[in-house]
């Protein structure tokens, strides 16, 4: 493997036009995926006003703990980002062993598949905290802050707790470093720390999601009693496979020696290779659409009202506050998961207490999927970055809001299946506006222009290099009076766009 390319060290004093220049700035010298946005200063036509719903955590307010936690962001920032992998837990392990093994001090349901696992995990976070149990989440990517990854009880860790949790394992970081051919990677680090801040709180149960495919993803340390693997479809080809048969490979890794797999709709080739696997390690395969599922659903306002199938029976008159059928088949393979954690199955034929599923579902949010921001017009957050996922986004628009026509915002990384995600959207976009978010992997606009016009014709793109215009470009079009007075803005096509405009649309 080649050396581990250095990043630079940031300018002490940029001195950008304005805050958006300065997030453009300060990104060209950091690793993408320690994105903390600052909003744009620009009073925006677009502003949202005061935040509602989840609440994703904002800088410190306090000088001294958003240095301490700028100065861990910067040390994260010089290692390995979660695009440079190294396919091998010898790292980790070894850091997991000299700190006493936390992620063995509680149980844990592992997380994999393409699409739909942060909504998931929420999801079963929200059930088993129902439960009274307390509860330990790691997902990524973050949308605004790095210490959303980390969650108790729901909730991101504080800045001030992740700044302790990073100090209390950095020592033990530095030793390993230094018996390794290569560092410990940011991902890698950040999972030790998600691990050793369970421990520390201590958590009943953890719920990981992996970062990239599942073998040799960082969080394969641990031995789930339960496995979830969410559809798959064609993503990272450059380094987990070309066709679902290869992915389902990689992915199937985190399946352990007598759990239960809970598997949600795959590709029959993709399905076969995770069967084969559950035989292997004799464990229980709990699959969607045999042993539960969807059994109706219906949009309902703010939501949809769902009745999911379990594995120990029917669970009725379930409200879930999220658009789209995709989050209903995550509903059903989240409360799956729980029931095969509770050991309930097909020994053990019982439903969970129906009026605390109903009350946990109710109480699910997912930032920055299908999340509106704004009214008048409506301005809606979708963080679909490949074909799947916009294609499970542009049939949840159609079937959710009543738009007389609808402006994209989309702004991609350039290691995406770009075209697929850009044909996926084009019927249901009137125009779209392609821009680009502060992230390193941002692909050029006028690259993704190019390809956008292929798709859609000159005259329905427009381009704008900064996203506040883009933000600004796409509700003018949307304001247009007329026939297009019930228009729509869908932001749209990586989760770095979604979480700077989030913050420009005045949400935290």
């Amino acid at each position: 493997m080649s050396e581990r390319p250095q990043n630079d060290e940031p300018d002490p004093t940029p001195e950008p036009s304005d805050a958006f220049d300065e997030m453009v700035e300060a990104e060209t010298h950091r690793d993408p995926d320690l994105a903390v946005i600052e909003a744009g200063s620009r009073t925006l036509r677009a502003q949202a006003g005061p935040p509602q719903g989840d609440q994703i955590p904002a800088r410190p307010a306090d000088p001294e703990v958003d240095r301490a936690l700028r100065a861990v962001e910067e040390e994260l920032a010089g290692r390995w980002g979660e695009t440079k992998l190294d396919p091998s837990l010898e790292r980790i392990a070894a850091l997991m062993d000299i700190l006493g093994s936390p992620q063995r001090a509680y149980p844990s349901i592992h997380i994999t598949g393409t699409n739909g696992k942060t909504s998931t995990a929420r999801m079963i976070e929200a059930l088993l905290g129902a439960f009274e149990l307390r509860t330990g989440r790691y997902t990524s990517p973050h949308i605004q802050s790095v210490t959303e990854r980390i969650s108790l009880d729901g909730s991101p860790i504080s800045a001030e707790r992740f700044i302790e949790t990073y100090r209390d394992i950095a020592p033990y970081v530095e030793m390993i470093d230094g018996r390794q051919q290569y560092r410990l990677s940011f991902f890698e680090v950040l999972t030790a720390m998600a691990y050793a801040a369970f421990a520390d709180a201590p958590v009943d149960v953890a719920v990981v999601e992996v970062g990239m495919g599942g073998t040799w993803d960082a969080t394969n340390v641990i031995d789930a009693d339960v496995a979830v693997i969410t559809p798959i479809s064609l993503d990272h080809t450059d380094r987990l496979g070309e066709t679902p048969e290869q992915i389902a490979g990689e992915k199937s890794g985190i399946i352990k020696k007598d759990a239960t797999v809970v598997l949600a709709q795959q590709p029959v080739d993709a399905a076969s290779v995770m069967l084969k696997r559950a035989v292997e390690v004799d464990a229980t395969v709990a699959r969607e659409g045999m042993e539960f599922g969807v059994l109706s659903r219906e949009v309902a306002v703010g939501g949809q009202m769902t009745t999911l199938r379990g594995l120990g029976g029917e669970y009725p008159d379930v409200f879930l506050p999220l658009h789209g059928a995709h989050q209903a088949h995550n509903a059903a393979v989240a409360l799956a998961a729980v029931e095969a954690f509770f050991g309930v199955g097909a020994g053990h034929a019982r439903t969970l207490d129906i009026d605390i599923v109903r009350s946990a579902f109710a109480s699910v949010s997912s930032p920055g999927r299908m999340e509106v921001v704004r009214r008048s017009p409506t301005v809606v957050l979708d963080a679909a970055h490949n074909p799947g996922g916009a294609r499970a986004a542009a049939e949840t628009v159609a079937e959710a809001f009543d738009f007389s026509r609808l402006i994209g915002v989309l702004g991609a990384s350039d290691d995406k299946d770009v075209r697929g995600v850009l044909e996926a959207f084009e019927p249901i976009f009137a125009e779209v506006v392609v821009t680009r978010n502060s992230s390193q992997r941002a692909m050029d606009p006028d690259q993704l222009a190019a390809i956008a016009v292929e798709v859609f014709g000159a005259e329905r793109v427009q381009v704008e290099p900064r996203l506040d215009d883009a933000l600004e470009a796409a509700i003018t079009l949307a304001e247009e009076e007329g026939e297009y007075a019930g228009a729509g803005v869908l932001v749209t096509g990586s989760v770095f766009t979604v979480g700077e405009a989030r913050l420009l649309l005045g949400r935290n």
